[in-house]
């Protein structure tokens, strides 16, 4: 295992991280034997950060962690949980959450607390509530270590987050398809260049950039290859490749995977893919997008819609059911995050107007109203409300 420091503290981190939002299940519930199992042996073969929140599992992974990391495996791991900004009403909310999840992790600390799912909107509410004040306190009295934030949104309001408060890490969603998406590589340089350590979430965009069965012309481009590798791996590299990326959380639940991750992460250092393998991953990359149902970078210049539609979350939903094949995870995604669920406002595809100020900013030149109907008969028919009452499950116990 290689180990990376994080800037501000020292801490020589694992550069794989065990993410635990995808647990092994069974039956609908986590498979505590297995995932236990899994984590002990990523923990005996040197991961040593764990990442929980609140809301995974439906509320049961941080206590899952907690009996997990019992006989002497807490000792041995950073273990980081987050702040469920999107529940937060008032300053006390931030105690009684952090308080509870003590109790769920059966810890008497976190060793890294973000706040959980920042965008500009999201980080200018828990600031106005104190969530400054809160950290620092935290910190002081010892129920946290190191204070950080996840992070899905525009580049700029990354920036500005990034400047609001002396962060000792962040955590964005990167990989090769994301590189200008949300913070990018722009935020993920950025962030470094301020000092903050950076973990990495999605590198294999849900599983699907690691998937066994690649589109075949994606296929095609891998054989390609002087080396064979499997997707995963290749998806991976490319993010241990960047010398920000201080940790990359997997969220492993097969134990094949545990086992291939463990053994990548053992070589897998800054600048070690050739410039002829980061050439074809580049062109790996660009198939995609070929390929993609919609041809949306996620840029953002389309937001914000005066009817409120997150548009390229709206897209990223389309092109993950119809070019990645998630049929079942994509339909669920989709009303967890523009359902109003996490944030309390809808910003479903049906609330387009039809006004075309967003064809005029898009600097892809998309049809965009005309895309978003295509979104609408995906996703908004039949089972909508059953897929709303399992997100509002999932996210509010």
């Amino acid at each position: 295992m290689l180990y990376r420091k994080m800037l501000k503290t020292g801490d020589e981190l694992s550069i794989l991280g065990f993410g635990c939002m995808r647990l092994a299940e069974k039956d609908g519930r986590i498979d505590e034997a297995r995932a236990a199992s899994q984590i002990r042996y990523a923990i005996d073969h040197g991961v040593n950060y764990l990442d929980t929140a609140w809301p995974y599992h439906g509320g049961e992974s941080e206590p899952f962690v907690g009996r997990a990391l019992s006989g002497g495996y807490r000792e041995r791991v950073r273990l980081a949980t987050k702040l469920p900004s999107w529940l937060v009403r008032s300053r006390a909310d931030m105690d009684r959450f952090l308080d509870a999840q003590l109790k769920k992790l059966a810890t008497s600390r976190i060793d890294y607390y973000l706040v959980h799912s920042l965008d500009g909107a999201g980080w200018d509410q828990v600031a106005a509530l104190g969530v400054r004040e809160f950290l620092d306190g935290a910190q002081a009295d010892g129920r946290i270590l190191n204070a950080g934030f996840s992070f899905h949104g525009l580049r700029e309001d990354f920036k500005r987050i990034v400047d609001a408060y002396p962060w000792t890490f962040c955590q964005i969603q990167y990989n090769y398809l994301d590189q200008e998406n949300q913070a990018g590589t722009e935020g993920l340089k950025y962030a470094a260049t301020k000092g903050l350590g950076v973990v990495v979430m999605e590198p294999l965009r849900g599983g699907v950039l690691a998937a066994s069965r690649q589109p075949p012309a994606v296929e095609a481009l891998w054989q390609e290859a002087g080396i064979r590798r499997t997707p995963a791996e290749w998806a991976l590299r490319w993010v241990w490749n960047q010398p920000e990326a201080i940790v990359v959380l997997s969220g492993m639940n097969d134990e094949a995977q545990v086992r291939e991750n463990v053994e990548i992460a053992a070589d897998a250092t800054p600048g070690s893919l050739t410039e002829a393998e980061l050439g074809l991953i580049d062109r790996v990359a660009k198939k995609y997008r070929e390929i993609m149902k919609v041809a949306c970078t996620g840029c953002g210049y389309c937001q914000p819609c005066p009817s409120g539609v997150n548009i390229p979350e709206c897209f990223s939903a389309f092109n993950a059911y119809h070019t990645f094949g998630q049929t079942r995870m994509a339909p669920f995604l989709y009303v967890l995050r523009m359902g109003g669920i996490i944030r309390g406002s809808s910003s479903y595809a049906s609330l387009c107007s039809h006004c075309r100020d967003c064809v005029q900013k898009c600097p892809q030149d998309l049809d965009v109203p005309t895309l978003l109907g295509q979104v609408v008969s995906q996703f908004e028919g039949e089972g909508l409300k059953e897929r709303e009452a399992m997100a509002r499950g999932f996210f509010t116990r």
